[in-house]
């Protein structure tokens, strides 16, 4: 563990850069240079990339403060008990708090990824990518930052800056970099969620080694209730490495025989409870063939779609 503290020529030996570079100074040149790096983290690991942005122009002065130009550090990141990386001493909440250290910025944003991987924001990611008002108020509400109006300072950069058009940039060259690093194929489905196939011999435990994520997340993400012995889908089935989305990929889907509510989610990428309450019925209702389910939008109770659904463009 490396420790360092403020002083006037940076670090102390071994904390990090001591001739940190120059960085932009407003929010537009913020985003001209960080704009690529939010979109790559958003495809990912799922957070919207004016979301990532909005937070390191507010938490960094737009890459200008202290904590950024000496500690690499964009989003103001503490310490905590499970950090082992290097750290620095800044005066924030109270005097003299410990900071995290890192290489390069690029480092910060990864990090920030991975900081709101943790469980206390799993609810987020039950939002749709373009609900930047939902992820600012749900980073609030869990308690990110101290500030009261965090919430509404968010909202308000994202809306002046433009921020909510990166939401939806494609992917690109993004899925090969997250494929080649997860050692198989990573596959997305058509509302942006990523899964990988089982092969013969995979459990979630060893699926959350080699993708780097916790085994309650893969137990959580594809609806398996966890008991004692370590789950072992079948080959082929599809293990979704990030939280179902609460709409679908397309309009509607038509029951095929042998299919239950679960198993029409799980090929959409929309959570069964999403999926359930949208088309009214229960998560244990049986399905029938030839049964139409809406993915995008909330039925009327005779089954068709409602007119403010019809005018952003679903079709009944």
């Amino acid at each position: 563990m490396v420790c360092a503290v403020w002083g006037a020529a940076g670090f102390a030996a071994g904390g990090g850069p001591t001739d940190p570079p120059a960085r932009p100074a407003t929010p537009e040149s913020y985003v001209a240079q960080w704009k690529d790096e939010a979109v790559r983290q958003m495809h990912a690991h799922g957070i919207p990339a004016s979301i990532t942005l909005a937070q390191g122009i507010l938490e960094s002065g737009s890459g200008a403060s202290e904590l950024a130009r000496k500690a690499n550090n964009h989003f103001g990141i503490k310490c905590h008990s499970d950090w082992t990386g290097a750290r620095v001493y800044h005066d924030d909440d109270a005097a003299g708090e410990c900071f995290r250290s890192y290489r390069d910025a690029a480092e910060s944003f990864e990090d920030h990824s991975a900081f709101l991987k943790k469980q206390r924001y799993a609810s987020l990611f039950q939002l749709e990518l373009t609900d930047y008002r939902g992820w600012a108020q749900g980073l609030k509400a869990a308690g990110y930052a101290t500030d009261p109006k965090y919430a509404d300072r968010l909202i308000g950069l994202i809306e002046q800056h433009g921020l909510a058009a990166y939401d939806r940039a494609p992917g690109g060259a993004v899925e090969a970099v997250a494929n080649a690093a997860a050692g198989r194929a990573v596959w997305w489905t058509g509302n942006r969620v990523r899964f990988v196939e089982a092969r013969a011999g995979d459990t979630f435990g060893r699926l959350a080694r080699e993708l780097d994520v916790m085994p309650w997340q893969l137990y959580r993400y594809n609806g398996v209730v966890r008991g004692t012995t370590d789950y072992a889908p079948a080959a082929g089935e599809r293990v979704y490495v990030e939280p179902l989305r609460r709409r679908g990929d397309a309009d509607w889907h038509v029951v095929q025989p042998g299919e239950g509510l679960r198993e029409v989610a799980r090929a959409h990428g929309v959570s069964a409870r999403s999926l359930a309450r949208m088309n009214r019925i229960s998560e244990g209702a049986v399905l029938h063939p030839g049964q139409r389910l809406s993915l995008r939008w909330k039925v009327n109770r005779d089954g068709t779609l409602s007119v403010v659904a019809r005018a952003l463009g679903g079709q009944n």
